[in-house]
């Protein structure tokens, strides 16, 4: 197939595009590299059609979607950091840049997948939380549910135009996705963990530490995505995808000292220090994942100690030995 992918220079873009071209697609990336790098890109140099621009500009997305067969939208704007220092931006790109790419979709006759987040069901703790589970947000006058609000409205965008045009259409809703290449500049913690720990560095929780995550492997997920869209009874529905080991944020910096075999000591600091006072947070986030395992066999593979063993292995990211094997599991 043809296949555009938003934010292919990015964490999760990048790695879906090692997999399509590694599967014989011919793919095609639209990314403004604000938070992306071509140096996640450099292993499928002459492989690959890099289209710099942004989701904001209609008529460089009406050029790239012509001619696609499916169109993958992964680009937003992402991070804990991110929202929080950029609230109007963040709102324009996730509301606006989402709204072009679905709709030029929709124009050329593209099935399309839109990437949300767990961050939609937003103060919700209950365990194992299901897609038709109740979303319980802040006051949208605290920029934390911001980008909660505006993937809501971009998965009922999606939805609605998928439901309208008859398009095949699925949204992801990714749990805590990590692996390689993946930054902590933008508040991703496994990351962030992982560097401090390679040099020795003060592991910085924020908050008590008490928080307790899923986390999943890229190398996971992305077959998911391809096989979700290639799924008839998955269109037009929201699927959650992420990993079911739940762990504590301090037993989590726990584990990657002694994975990393380091010295470092973990440090705490307050929410109001790290982002700024009104900060929100949820204490736990886990996700049922029993629709991917009905709808595609979604089993994930890698355990907590082998995610975090394969970010320490790839630093620095981007190497070779990261890139999704060929053939689907």
């Amino acid at each position: 197939m043809k296949a555009l992918v938003t934010g292919g220079a990015g964490f999760i873009g990048s790695h879906l595009c090692d997999y399509l071209v590694a599967n014989g697609h011919e793919v095609t990336v639209l990314d403004d590299l604000s938070t992306g790098s071509m140096a996640n890109l450099h292993q499928l140099d002459g492989a690959i059609r890099f289209v710099h621009g942004s989701i904001l500009d209609q008529d460089r997305v009406e050029e790239c979607v012509r001619g696609q067969d499916t169109v993958f939208h992964l680009a937003a704007a992402v991070g804990v950091h991110t929202i929080v220092d950029r609230p109007l931006e963040s709102l324009r790109t996730n509301l606006t840049g989402t709204e072009n790419v679905v709709e030029a979709a929709v124009r050329h006759g593209a099935r399309f997948t839109v990437a949300s987040t767990s961050e939609v069901y937003g103060k919700n703790d209950s365990p194992g939380l299901r897609e038709d589970a109740d979303r319980v947000l802040g006051s949208p006058l605290k920029s934390r549910w911001s980008y909660a609000a505006a993937k809501g409205l971009d998965e009922l965008l999606a939805y609605v135009h998928g439901q309208k045009s008859g398009l095949p259409c699925v949204i992801l809703r990714f749990f805590n996705v990590v692996g390689p290449r993946q930054t902590g500049r933008y508040g991703m913690v496994v990351p962030r963990f992982v560097a401090q720990a390679l040099e020795d560095a003060p592991i910085t929780v924020y908050g008590d530490g008490t928080q307790r995550r899923c986390f999943g492997s890229v190398f996971d997920v992305v077959p998911a995505i391809v096989a979700l869209l290639d799924t008839p009874t998955a269109h037009h529905r929201a699927v959650n995808l992420g990993g079911v080991e739940e762990v504590s944020i301090k037993g989590l910096a726990d584990r990657v000292r002694e994975l990393a075999n380091s010295r470092s000591e973990v440090s705490f600091v307050p929410y109001t220090e790290a982002y700024g006072p009104g900060y929100e947070d949820m204490q736990r986030r886990m996700p049922d994942i029993s629709l991917a395992t009905e709808l595609i066999g979604y089993q994930p593979e890698y355990d907590l100690d082998r995610i975090i063993t394969s970010i320490i292995e790839a630093r620095p990211a981007g190497t070779p030995s990261t890139r999704i094997p060929a053939t689907p599991r």
